[in-house]
């Protein structure tokens, strides 16, 4: 962020609460179950900066603290979440951008760092491979040694997508979506590796090249998501798995159960993957464009949500990434 006051200007254009409020954290240390909710239901609970470190924090105190087990993470309102805050995102991915990103970084403005230039390679590189840090909110799910459950509702995209690559568990409502908006409008997103390993190379290619959300029915066909259930049954089937886990051995084990499944997608390149997607996204910048509509591409100037609902027209009904937009062709 250039200021303070540019700062407070974008988070007030985009409805920014402060993380606290954002993100809410409670446990009960009788069952040994912890919740992280996100709360921005009015806002398909988009993930500022500030919320993803709150969240990385979050894990880091739960993986230490004893008087939590399990670890249930959800939503607010209709949806589980839509990806990133994109107004907070708009500069960073804008092609020309000169703002400084040094707040991702946990670096205040008045510390004396002087964050590389837009035109830069390491621009974007050194965000993105940042992205690879379990520290900043992208991957923290991959150090946390206990277990975590995910429950999913309506959208699962962008970064809460993320997540669901992560997690250990995934009970899902019938009317769940999965996928990345990124796939349509910049090409790829950080944990690529992952999500061919959870869903198969075969499947993932076709959610990368037709850029199409997959429903729930298909992710758990896919053995990417353990449960789907009526919406109205979510947080009961989510509690089931909870209690069971919490109640079946002691962290101990946990703890060497996932160290021994952590080995196991080390095996599998989870990191090295993290690396190469990071590698990936840095090369934003040479990617010319032939008309398709692109994240802070001038085309947004007809205002976002138009943009990406003209944008969404062009694919069948049954592949668009809005739910309206899947509806009207119903």
């Amino acid at each position: 962020m250039v200021s303070a006051t540019t700062a407070g200007a974008a988070r007030a254009a985009s409805k920014i609460p402060p993380a606290e409020e954002a993100v809410l954290y409670e446990k009960d240390p009788r069952t040994k179950i912890a919740t992280i909710t996100f709360n921005r239901p009015n806002d398909l609970n988009a993930m500022s900066v500030d919320m993803r470190l709150r969240y990385s924090d979050l894990i880091h105190r739960a993986n230490v603290d004893d008087d939590v087990k399990v670890l249930v993470i959800r939503g607010n309102g209709k949806h589980f979440g839509g990806g990133g805050d994109l107004p907070e995102q708009a500069d960073m991915l804008s092609a020309d951008s000169r703002a400084s990103l040094l707040r991702e970084f946990r670096i205040g403005e008045d510390e004396g760092v002087k964050y590389p230039a837009g035109d830069s390679y390491r621009y974007l590189a050194s965000l993105v491979q940042l992205y690879a840090n379990s520290n900043f909110g992208n991957r923290a799910l991959q150090d946390f040694k206990k277990i975590s459950i995910l429950e999913v509702k309506g959208y699962c995209y962008g970064w809460h997508f993320y997540q669901a690559a992560d997690v250990d568990l995934i009970v899902s409502s019938d009317d769940a979506l999965f996928g990345h908006p990124s796939f349509r409008y910049v090409g790829w997103a950080p944990r690529m590796w992952q999500w061919a390993t959870m869903m198969g190379l075969r499947k993932f290619q076709e959610m990368v090249f037709t850029g199409r959300p997959f429903t729930a029915a298909e992710m758990k066909e896919l053995h990417f998501v353990n449960s789907v259930v009526p919406r109205d049954q979510l947080e009961a089937e989510t509690m089931k798995y909870a209690m069971a886990c919490a109640n079946c051995r002691p962290t101990d084990t946990v703890m060497m159960q996932k160290t021994f499944f952590e080995v196991f997608k080390q095996e599998q390149g989870e990191y090295k993957g993290s690396i190469l997607a990071a590698w990936l996204e840095s090369m934003l910048g040479m990617v010319k464009n032939e008309d398709q509509l692109t994240l802070g591409d001038e085309t947004f100037d007809k205002g976002l949500n138009n943009a990406v609902k003209d944008n969404d027209s062009l694919f069948p009904p049954d592949w668009r990434l809005s739910m309206g937009g899947r509806k009207k062709a119903e």
